[in-house]
């Protein structure tokens, strides 16, 4: 029979589907249905370090605060659309963790220390099984540099993790000078998985209203592959885990996530686009694949294809975008 465990952030799960956090899982019926269909795992929705700092109303002024003075400036300046306050968030984890067998995952999402980062303990006594931090800083300020950017995102793990005993996952973007070093980093300070990679998403300008609008676009396969080149880089390197998100729309992107050296294969535009019933479909289509090419084990195949073995990844990076540029220049000069 073959074997579609894997592990992660010290987790026995039983196979390397998990969904992550979006607005289906706010609903304790889809967190069943996940179950049933299949899902290892789920990550809740985050908890923001705004909702934290600042619930409601105040949030809303502290946001819209000077803005009068010019029109337009309005229209930067995104509304507070949180569902549930704190207490309301630690309720509903409370619930899913009572409602299925799965791990339940809470999510944190911010970009500062301070005294917000406290409430992964709570998140902890409210039954989680682990914790995803999600950073997601974007830097304006000119005279901040790319070396204090990044020991903001260690303090951050280092002081969520002095304040939980679960393990902890930590989402970043691929933003980074060094993202090696900066894993690395993460991984001695406590993290013990890196999830690839937060999206930056990118609001729109409304040139007939003169309005900046939310822009929010589903994943595409496309996607997934700046996730395997750096998982294959890092697998082996660090003690973190490592999981994939953003991408992962199939059984095969599932597979190649695992070649690459991911735990685990996270996803939610697959389920918006076709229904949470499209987990079992992956699941099916993985175990046919694996019988078919005769793998025994998810562990087997796990890091199959990573970088580990390769002495100096930035040259082998730039033998294939060379290889890239080169083949595609053949291929027009034949045409």
């Amino acid at each position: 029979m073959i074997d579609l465990t894997t592990r992660y952030l010290g987790l026995t799960l039983k196979n390397p589907l998990v969904v992550s956090a979006s607005p289906l899982s706010e609903d304790l019926g889809n967190i069943r249905r996940m179950e049933d269909s299949g899902a290892a795992a789920v990550v809740l929705p985050s908890l923001f370090e705004e909702q934290i700092r600042v619930e409601g109303s105040v949030l809303d002024r502290f946001l819209s605060q000077g803005t009068e003075s010019f029109a337009e400036s309005l229209t930067y300046i995104p509304e507070a659309g949180y569902n549930l306050g704190p207490e309301g968030y630690l309720e509903r984890l409370c619930r899913a963790k009572h409602a299925v067998g799965i791990p339940i995952i809470g999510s944190l999402n911010g970009s500062s220390t301070g005294g917000w980062v406290h409430y992964a303990r709570k998140i902890e006594e409210a039954g989680a099984d682990a914790l995803e931090l999600n950073i997601y800083l974007i830097p304006g300020n000119f005279d901040v540099t790319a070396a204090q950017v990044e020991q903001t995102y260690v303090d951050l793990v280092a002081e969520v993790r002095a304040s939980t005993r679960i393990p902890v996952a930590v989402k970043i973007g691929p933003y980074f000078s060094s993202l090696p070093n900066t894993a690395r980093r993460l991984s001695h300070v406590g993290a013990g998985a890196l999830v690839l990679f937060n999206r930056f998403y990118q609001p729109d300008f409304d040139l007939e209203n003169l309005e900046v609008i939310p822009n929010l676009i589903l994943s595409t396969p496309h996607e997934l592959l700046l996730r395997l080149n750096w998982v294959a880089v890092l697998f082996g390197k660090i003690q973190a885990d490592l999981a994939v998100t953003g991408g992962v729309h199939t059984a095969l992107d599932v597979l190649k996530s695992m070649m690459a050296g991911a735990r685990v294969a996270m996803m939610t535009s697959a389920l918006l686009r076709n229904g949470i019933g499209h987990l079992a479909n992956v699941r099916r289509e993985l175990l046919q694949w694996m019988e078919e090419h005769e793998y025994e084990s998810i562990q087997q195949m796990q890091g199959s294809m990573s970088q580990r073995s390769v002495p100096d990844p930035s040259a082998f990076q730039r033998a294939n975008y060379v290889k890239v540029l080169s083949s595609y220049s053949l291929r027009k000069d034949a045409a």
